[in-house]
C-alpha cells in the first residue's frame, strides 16, 4: 500500500498557543469587533489590575504573577516576552494612577465590557470565555498577535 507523506510542516504538532488563539479568532473575524477587542482588552486588563490593586497592591501583584506563568506555560519566548513588557505597563500606570485608581478602573472596567460585548453583537458570536475561563487570557495573547503581525513578527 503506496501512500504519500505529508510535508513535514504539516505533520509538525501545532503549539498549544497556536491553537488557543485559533480558536479563539474564529470569533472575533468582523474588522470591527477586532477593533473594538484591540482597544477594550488593553483597558479591561488595565481596569483589572488597577482594581486589585485598589483592594491591595499585593493582590495585583499575584495576579499578574498568575497571569505570567500562564503565559509561561504556553512556551512562547516571545509572547511571554510581550506579555511581561505589557504587564510592566499596567502596573506602572497603576501606580501613576494614585488615589484615582479604583474609580478611574471602576469606569474602564465598566464601558470596555460594553464594547466588548457590542463587538460580539456586530460579530453574531458569543465571547469564547463563555466556553473556557482562560480565554480571558488568550485575549490579551489575540492582541499582541494582531500587533506582532502589523510588524511582520510571527508569535
Amino acid at each position: 500500500m503506496d501512500t504519500i507523506a505529508a510535508p513535514l510542516e504539516d505533520a509538525a504538532p501545532q503549539r498549544r498557543v497556536d491553537r488557543l488563539l485559533a480558536h479563539y479568532a474564529e470569533s472575533h473575524r468582523h474588522p470591527a469587533n477586532e477593533l473594538i477587542h484591540v482597544v477594550a482588552i488593553p483597558a479591561i486588563m488595565l481596569s483589572i489590575v488597577g482594581l486589585l490593586f485598589a483592594i491591595h497592591p499585593w493582590v495585583a501583584y499575584a495576579f499578574v504573577a498568575a497571569s505570567l506563568l500562564y503565559y509561561a506555560l504556553l512556551r512562547s519566548p516571545l509572547f511571554f516576552t510581550v506579555m511581561l513588557a505589557w504587564t510592566a505597563v499596567l502596573l506602572a500606570a497603576v501606580h501613576a494612577l494614585g488615589s484615582l485608581v479604583l474609580p478611574v478602573s471602576a469606569a474602564i472596567f465598566v464601558v470596555g465590557w460594553i464594547f466588548q460585548f457590542i463587538g460580539h453583537k456586530i460579530e453574531g458570536r458569543k465571547p469564547s470565555f463563555f466556553e473556557d475561563l482562560q480565554y480571558l487570557y488568550v485575549g490579551p495573547l489575540f492582541v499582541a498577535e494582531l500587533g506582532l503581525a502589523k510588524l511582520g513578527i510571527r508569535g
